[in-house]
């Protein structure tokens, strides 16, 4: 049976957390990332149904091999487990892509602006976002990556202990780097994105109440009205809560759109919005830590 992280361990990853990243030689998830790289360029399946099992295989032996590696890592003493836990969460570099997007909008730099919120929170193009875009763009950004790369992490440690977080960061960054619907991805990526969706169905529902509560209520009608407004069936939820709360309009040209009714978002928003999500994980962190709620030392 998989044994939760404690909580002292869990606390311990996130004042970790504030220090920055690991050397990416030394970071699982660049791991992570090199071996799913390697796994695409060894697809040579020509039909669907081969590729849809050359990226489930993959899929499937990186989930094997990052849960197994949790599992050792799960008998160690709690301080290690805190560390280990740590390079999993991404707190800190998520809020620092937004504080740098800021920074350039503030500046009136647009190009380094959409240059920076191409580099570290979006894949669509930025090239003919103007700074309201933007800013939207890193808000919506910074309210689903809470849910993906925080928030979510947290739940599995406290759920099934290091083997589920690292299973679940693993399935994650595979979503990040094969779940697009391209003529070359769409038949390997489908596994791997559909667990991505099943593994983030909790976390995004408890990031969305969250934020909800962080902001004393305010969003809840947009947030029941959007949440199903993008394509991915959880990302509509942080970011419909984001939207209401903080009065703004966030939108994807020709994909989706929230709280059709709130103005454009500016620059001076993400602060607020970095605000925001400072509550919200404060107060996931609680939830996912409350006494009694998982088995626990």
């Amino acid at each position: 049976m998989w044994r939760p992280v404690p909580r002292r361990a869990v606390l311990l990853a996130l004042a970790l957390d504030t220090l920055g990243e690991p050397p990416a030689w030394a970071h699982p998830v660049v791991w992570m990332g090199s071996s799913l790289k390697a796994a695409r360029s060894r697809w040579r399946a020509g039909t669907p149904a081969g590729q849809l099992a050359e990226g489930a295989a993959g899929w499937g032996l990186g989930v094997a091999v990052s849960a197994g590696v949790g599992g050792l890592a799960s008998h160690l003493p709690w301080p290690v487990q805190g560390v280990l836990l740590k390079p999993l969460l991404a707190r800190r570099a998520l809020f620092a892509a937004v504080q740098e997007v800021h920074d350039a909008l503030a500046a009136g730099n647009l190009p380094e602006a959409r240059r920076v919120l191409s580099w570290h929170l979006v894949s669509r193009d930025t090239a003919t976002l103007d700074a309201s875009g933007v800013a939207g763009a890193a808000i919506a950004s910074l309210a689903e990556n809470i849910s993906d790369s925080v928030v979510a992490p947290l739940l599995a440690a406290r759920v099934g202990g290091l083997p589920l977080a690292a299973a679940y960061r693993f399935t994650n960054t595979a979503d990040a780097m094969w779940g697009y619907r391209t003529p070359e991805l769409e038949w390997p990526g489908k596994v791997a994105a559909h667990a991505d969706d099943v593994l983030n169905l909790g976390p995004a529902r408890l990031t969305a109440g969250c934020a909800l509560l962080a902001a004393g209520g305010r969003g809840w009608r947009v947030w029941a009205r959007d949440r199903r407004a993008t394509p991915s069936l959880n990302g509509g939820h942080p970011m419909s809560a984001f939207a209401g709360a903080l009065g703004v309009r966030l939108e994807k040209r020709g994909v989706y759109v929230l709280n059709a009714a709130g103005r454009p978002p500016l620059p001076a928003d993400l602060p607020r919005a970095l605000a925001l999500a400072h509550r919200t994980l404060l107060l996931a962190a609680g939830c996912v830590m409350l006494p009694g709620t998982w088995r626990t030392r």
